[in-house]
């Protein structure tokens, strides 16, 4: 890939960080935009804004058309054959909740078990917790193992009967650990267990194929693939949607309305309540543009490539800890320096033009798990390249010294 017109594509790269050369290495936070990206969603509201769903005249037709062509771009980048199995939601975090509240609450009871694991993002630990309190059902971790790998005999031996769902992220947003999803959703379906997938951190980074995976759920964020904030994709099977009741009520996701009672809509407009989020929508439909104009199997290369190199580079420095595995991740490096507080370190890079983030980047059992209170975290996407990687091994030797 061409790095330097990759990089001209992206505006804020443009941009002075402390006055100094920004290096942006957070994009398991959140990706940067592509120029195509920020004017799509400019380009709706200047000349074709219109009433989604509501309207027969033109400039409603239009966004209409932008919008459902953006549903069915969505289903075939992540394999899905019907783009009546995706939903839009405003972020992966309420399609989790979505499933929590609108399939755990009919299907859940107190003798029934919801099985995530230690590495879960908060997103998909805390409506998992809400959702079986509400129900009386338990909540149990599958364990992972020192070299941050998930505990693949623990899954087998909690995969018991109760358990009527796992949530399981794809790629873990500390670790970079890719977990054996296809193996885990098979174990999971002969024991009769639905699979939901977090795929926040895994769909920028490599192909998708939810029907090849044969997951049940499957949730990622715009955002972090170079789409607009305010947009997420929930795919579930037909089946599994047609069963499930609403998540919200309101206008566009019901047939009709009475005084007493009303009826829903066909899916997956029953699960899109109000007035849709076009314009990320649309966005999110060019983000998908530009990756598959790069190619996701480039991008795949050179993210690994990428991950490979800081994995080594950063492996030289003395006092050194980094979590997780060396192979077999997405392009996250998570360390911390004995003696140093990350944020001290986060902080002084900062000042060097380097954007690192410091903290527990919302996973606070994990942290308890590996019994600190926060670590550095290294993500790197397609717009970076090993002479970043270079200069900030060099800052980050020098704040080492300065604060050891």
């Amino acid at each position: 890939m061409n790095i330097e017109k990759i990089k001209s594509q992206f505006p804020i790269l443009k941009q002075k960080n402390r006055g100094k050369k920004l290096i942006y290495l957070d994009s398991a936070a959140t990706s940067l935009k592509p120029l195509s990206v920020i004017e799509a969603e400019s380009d709706f509201y200047k000349n074709y804004y219109g009433s989604i769903h509501r309207s027969v005249y033109e400039l409603g037709e239009k966004a209409t058309n932008a919008f459902e062509g953006a549903r069915n771009k969505v289903a075939k980048f992540i394999g899905s054959k019907n783009g009546s199995s995706i939903i839009f939601t405003k972020g992966a975090t309420e399609a989790i909740n979505l499933v929590a509240d609108a399939w755990g609450f009919a299907n859940l009871t107190k003798d029934d078990t919801v099985l995530i694991t230690e590495m879960e993002h908060h997103s998909n630990i805390v409506p998992w917790q809400v959702i079986t309190k509400r129900t009386g059902a338990t909540l149990d971790y599958i364990s992972i193992k020192e070299d941050g790998t998930l505990d693949m005999e623990n899954l087998k031996n909690k995969l018991t009967d109760k358990v009527k769902m796992l949530s399981i992220t794809q790629a873990s947003n500390v670790l970079g650990t890719i977990n054996p999803l296809k193996e885990i959703i098979n174990l999971a379906h002969q024991n009769n267990t639905l699979v939901m997938v977090d795929g926040c951190q895994s769909t920028p980074h490599f192909k998708i194929d939810v029907e090849e995976l044969d997951c049940d759920f499957f949730s990622f964020s715009g955002h972090k693939m170079l789409g607009p904030t305010g947009v997420g994709v929930l795919y579930g099977k037909q089946d599994l949607l047609e069963k499930m009741e609403p998540y919200q009520t309101g206008g566009g996701m019901i047939k009709e309305v009475e005084l007493q009672e009303s009826t829903w809509n066909d899916i997956p407009y029953k699960f899109e309540a109000g007035s849709p989020n076009a314009s990320q929508v649309i966005g999110l439909s060019h983000a998908i543009d530009f990756i598959n104009e790069l190619g996701i199997n480039e991008i795949t290369n050179h993210t690994e490539m990428l991950s490979d190199y800081a994995f080594k580079e950063l492996s030289k420095i003395d006092g050194i800890i980094i979590y997780g595995p060396s192979h077999n991740s997405i392009s996250i490096v998570s360390f911390n320096i004995d003696g140093i507080h990350s944020g001290d370190i986060s902080q002084m890079l900062d000042y060097e033009g380097i954007a690192l983030r410091s903290g527990k980047h919302c996973c606070s059992p994990l942290m308890s798990k590996l019994n600190i209170s926060s670590c550095l975290r290294l993500s790197l996407y397609l717009y970076n390249d090993t002479s970043e990687i270079d200069l900030f091994i060099k800052k980050l030797n020098t704040t080492i010294a300065i604060l050891s």
